[in-house]
């Protein structure tokens, strides 16, 4: 099982947050806008770091505003399509 501090270790790495320590994340933090101020740009390259991590493959694109929303929607959705 995939814990919200894996996600938040590849979120730091994938997207060269190095400033960032998963610490200094909630699970509950906002990924976008308010949160952890990510945009369109970071989404794309995040998309890229869950293919390559967990073969996790986004069909729907109207979903991802709220499998993005946080840190522990991500990773609840990570667990649930995961391929191993």
């Amino acid at each position: 099982m995939i814990t919200t501090q894996d996600v938040k270790e590849k979120i730091i790495a994938g997207l060269n947050l190095e400033e960032m320590s998963h610490d200094e994340i909630s699970d509950d933090d906002a990924l976008f806008n308010e949160g952890l101020g990510l945009d369109s740009v970071d989404a794309i390259e995040l998309i890229v770091v869950l293919d390559n991590e967990y073969g996790i493959k986004f069909e729907n694109m109207s979903e991802l505003k709220d499998i993005f929303a946080t840190v522990k929607t991500l990773t609840k959705y990570i667990n649930k399509n995961i391929k191993e």
